[in-house]
């Protein structure tokens, strides 16, 4: 669909989309794509979809009108849960497994079979369609991990130079991605919002066009296509709750921004699922802030987790993160390293999903907020997997040596047989 204009979300401003934009000019706010979804009220239905091609591009109403650069991204399978109610295991124990009948409120939407294994294929799909679509050569990002992957493989389907900055101790999937796509890699000894200071810093005499993490206007469409996901796979009825990992969080602001666009194509109601955030005990600025009652997060110091993708140690959106929380009546739970590490391996061995540990913590969110009693047996929740612990294997093996864990030879694997 064409775009009518790209809307600030602090001042409300309007900006062309003819060109490419970052931020607001005025205040540096977060711009939306807005689209004049009135004229589509009645003349597109959930019943139009049948048939369509099985990727996020199924929703090209709701998109830019440009040729997509696409993988084969979305339309991820909604899982039903087998463990989601019951107790975590302690280190070592064996997994309680349930019935379906247990568990038939939980489900598990599975972002790690997207194309380069996470969900931020959705948001580079969009974002490098976008800067195809307006000539743009050369594009620069940091990255915690995954969003480098996506922005190499798409940029290099799309004939566009890719420059991405990322710590030195992302896991090794991360970097050796990057460099077979063909990007230039730069790897930087802090963190991810140390490598966004240098892309600031470079951009303008390197000729780079900036997509970090909502700064720039289309990863958030692709990612607001979970949203559509979700609503289609659950027979457009919003979940009780949405439980999902939060760095940048700029999925769960995508998601938000597609209940409103599917309630004024009139696909759903005014209905709205609780939002919950789910951050690393060791990097955790948005709990801090939602249990201090503040509008925006604080620069967190000493951020640590092995969940490489939740050492964001103050999301630029962080206001509007909050702001879903409040309106949805939300909550902001912390994950210990070794409760998403234990999270991990029981999705693994009883669901039959190896999630990324940032994935996991959705599980742990989950119990934490059953065991309060903010959901119950009956309430249907989505826990997002947002991608695949095939990527993590190093800093898996790295977190169980750190917490003692019995290794695997150990246990389920009988030994290692040499040659005669």
């Amino acid at each position: 669909m064409r775009i009518s204009y790209l809307e600030c979300t602090r001042c409300g401003e309007h900006l062309s989309a003819d060109r490419p934009q970052n931020v607001c000019p005025k205040d540096g706010g977060v711009l939306f794509v807005r689209y004049d979804l009135a004229s589509l009220k009645g003349k597109v239905r959930p019943a139009d979809l049948s048939g369509r091609v099985a990727s996020m591009w199924r929703y090209a109403e709701v998109l830019p009108d440009a040729d997509p650069v696409t993988l084969g991204e979305g339309f991820t399978p909604m899982l039903p849960s087998l463990c989601g109610g019951g107790a975590l295991p302690r280190n070592g124990a064996e997994p309680r497994h349930h019935t379906s009948r247990e568990l038939a409120n939980v489900f598990i939407k599975d972002e790690g079979l997207n194309p380069t294994g996470s969900f931020k294929a959705r948001g580079m799909s969009a974002a490098v369609t976008m800067a195809k679509h307006y000539g743009l050569k050369k594009l620069a990002a940091p990255s915690a991990g995954n969003a480098g992957g996506a922005l190499a493989a798409y940029a290099a389907a799309a004939g566009i130079e890719a420059h991405i900055f990322m710590p030195k101790d992302v896991p090794l999937a991360n970097r050796m991605e990057c460099d077979y796509y063909g990007a230039r890699v730069t790897l930087v000894d802090g963190l991810i919002s140390d490598c966004g200071r240098m892309v600031a810093e470079r951009k303008d005499k390197e000729g780079w066009f900036d997509v970090s993490t909502l700064k720039e206007p289309f990863r958030v469409e692709g990612k607001k296509t979970m949203g559509y996901e979700v609503a289609e796979q659950l027979g457009w009825k919003l979940p009780h709750g949405i439980i999902y990992p939060t760095g940048g969080g700029v999925g769960m602001i995508g998601m938000w921004k597609a209940f409103d666009e599917m309630e004024e194509l009139g696909w759903i109601g005014r209905e709205r699922p609780k939002m919950i955030t789910v951050q690393a005990a060791g990097c955790a600025p948005i709990v801090k802030a939602w249990e201090g009652g503040k509008s925006a997060s604080e620069m967190w110091a000493g951020a640590a987790t092995f969940a490489a993708g939740l050492r964001v140690p103050k999301a630029y959106g962080d206001y509007l993160i909050l702001e879903i929380l409040k309106k949805s009546q939300g909550a902001a739970v912390a994950a210990s390293d070794d409760e998403i590490l234990a999270a991990t391996r029981h999705w693994a061995s009883v669901e039959g999903v190896f999630a990324a540990p940032e994935g996991a913590a959705s599980l742990v969110a989950y119990q934490k907020l059953r065991a309060t009693g903010f959901f119950r047996a009956e309430d249907k929740v989505v826990l997002f997997n947002t991608g695949s612990a095939y990527k993590y294997l190093d800093m898996i093996e790295a977190q169980e040596r750190t917490v003692r864990l019995e290794p695997p030879t150990a246990g389920n694997i009988g030994g290692i047989i040499g040659p005669y």
